[in-house]
């Protein structure tokens, strides 16, 4: 063993809340992370009391001890990237912003406003928070529909709209914008991944029809995030976490947890730690 050679993994930070239900949030990114062969770390924005029914309380983590989080983290075992998600009111978006001025990381932006069962789970003075403050700083912003209509102000029917509003945020600072069609009520569901040069990807494929449904855009957001830790750019990392994410769901078609949205399937394929080529980074 003392001749071993050191070696390091790709490591991830998960910025955003708890979901005491296990399908969504922290819980999701974790499992995702450590499905895809990353360390998985976690600053918790917002503990929530939630099932597969949906949210029924929502307690905010002070500023200042989230800040701590990211600090302990950061300082000691670092990031390759970072997952940003339920960042439930402006002091924990401001906290956010400190800290990627201070460790220019590549982002994940997952702005979780509205959850799978309906509920809000941000403040509307924080939508405007976010775009000043995160969009710039971010690799990419993965809003749904839903949350897209919430951040242009106006709701969004169809996806050249979606496609407008994107295009409407990357004007006001976003570097891209992943534009997912879940919520598009047609058999075919279309992602599509816009930055200030215009179309860079985009994949269509059948509905999955399924109960089980809770944290695909947690899981999504941290697929992505994983892959960047692992060297990949943009759009190859967008392209990998959408095929891993609906092989999820198909392998979670059956799941029974609870009476409402089940969570996908994480485990349907896990790797094991991946090591990087510089232990010492």
């Amino acid at each position: 063993m003392a001749d071993a050679r050191p070696w390091r993994v790709p490591r991830v930070l998960s910025i955003a809340g708890s979901d005491s239900g296990g399908g969504a949030g922290i819980q999701a990114d974790l499992k995702t992370l450590a499905a895809l062969g990353c360390h998985g770390m976690s600053a918790v924005t917002a503990l929530t009391a939630q099932n597969s029914l949906g949210v029924q309380a929502i307690h905010t983590v002070p500023p200042a001890f989230l800040a701590q989080q990211i600090r302990s983290v950061l300082s000691d075992i670092g990031a390759d990237a970072l997952k940003i998600g339920m960042l439930h009111d402006e002091a924990t978006v401001d906290v956010v912003a400190q800290a990627l001025q201070q460790h220019p990381l590549p982002a994940v932006l997952d702005p979780v406003m509205v959850a799978t069962s309906g509920d809000a789970l941000i403040t509307p003075p924080t939508v405007r928070r976010l775009r000043e403050q995160l969009f710039g700083a971010c690799t990419v912003v993965t809003p749904n529909l839903d949350e897209l209509g919430l951040l242009v102000g106006r709701r969004i029917e169809g996806l050249d709209e979606a496609l407008v509003a994107a295009r409407q945020l990357i004007d006001q600072g976003a570097q891209a914008v992943l534009v997912k069609g879940g919520h598009l009520q047609t058999a075919r569901l279309t992602d599509t991944l816009v930055d200030a040069s215009g179309l860079r990807w985009q994949h269509s494929a059948p509905r999955l029809i399924s109960r089980n449904l809770h944290g695909t855009g947690c899981s999504l957001s941290s697929a992505i995030a994983a892959f960047l830790a692992q060297g990949l750019g943009l759009v190859d990392a967008v392209d990998a976490a959408h095929h891993w994410v609906r092989c999820a769901l198909l392998g979670g078609l059956d799941l029974r947890l609870g009476a409402g949205h089940g969570p996908l399937n994480h485990f349907h394929h896990p790797l094991p730690l991946l090591p990087l080529e510089n232990p010492h980074a």
